[in-house]
């Protein structure tokens, strides 16, 4: 199922004459402070590596599509119903796996914005129940500046037969109204998270990981999950 967020024009009159600057874009910022100093790249990937989420079709655009980033705070979500970080004491998990983006706009037309997420999901030891509805968001903002729109969405998850993970790809469309036909899809930014608590988003910036099964019981001949610094 495709979702759709349309964003309101009256926020996005007065980016008809916004100027993008050098200062670093909200989401290469986050991206700055992962260890190990990335600045806003992906990792390179190995070339004999099957790509984790096709690519979207390619669509005739104007000028430039938006930047469209995960944002590193919010890429991942982990329950521990205790303080104590250790894999045996993890609920349930998700993690934004792979992101695929594509534009198209014409003369003075809206910027529609085709994106596709995949989505990794685990049940840990201290998952209660066999399903969780998780919940992320879709923000758009002024490149640099303001959030002009914020939308939540739900995945109910259920975990059948015993298993521990599963995946799951959502397709969106966003839908950006342009003040006029100068009013180039690079001055805006659009950003997706998790929505998780402020302890959430803490143990993301520091590095520390679990995989997305983490705590569960291996089946015969794998080994356990451990955590990743």
């Amino acid at each position: 199922m495709r979702r759709v967020l349309k964003v309101s024009l009256a926020s996005l009159m007065a980016v008809a004459t916004l100027s993008v600057g050098m200062v670093p874009s909200m989401a290469e910022a986050q991206q700055s402070q992962r260890p190990g100093g990335q600045q806003g790249q992906e990792e390179p990937q190995p070339t004999t590596r099957a790509p984790r989420i096709a690519p979207l079709q390619r669509r005739a655009a104007a000028g430039p599509c938006p930047y469209v980033k995960i944002l590193y705070d919010a890429a991942r979500y982990v329950e521990m119903p205790s303080d104590r970080v250790s894999a045996s004491n993890v609920g349930y998990t998700g993690e934004i796996e792979g992101l695929s983006s594509d534009c198209a706009y014409q003369s003075d037309q809206p910027i529609s914005v085709d994106a596709r997420i995949l989505f990794s999901f685990g049940r840990g030891p201290q998952a209660e129940g066999q399903g969780r509805t998780y919940r992320y968001w879709i923000a758009v903002t002024e490149r640099n500046r303001a959030v002009l729109d914020k939308v939540y969405f739900d995945v109910p998850v259920s975990f059948e037969n015993g298993e521990n993970r599963t995946a799951v790809v959502q397709e969106n469309t966003i839908v950006i109204p342009r003040a006029n036909a100068t009013t180039s899809g690079s001055n805006f930014e659009i950003l997706i998270g998790f929505d998780v608590t402020p302890e959430m988003a803490e143990f993301n910036r520091t590095g520390s990981r679990f995989r997305v099964n983490a705590g569960a019981a291996p089946t015969a001949g794998e080994p356990a999950p451990s955590t990743e610094q």
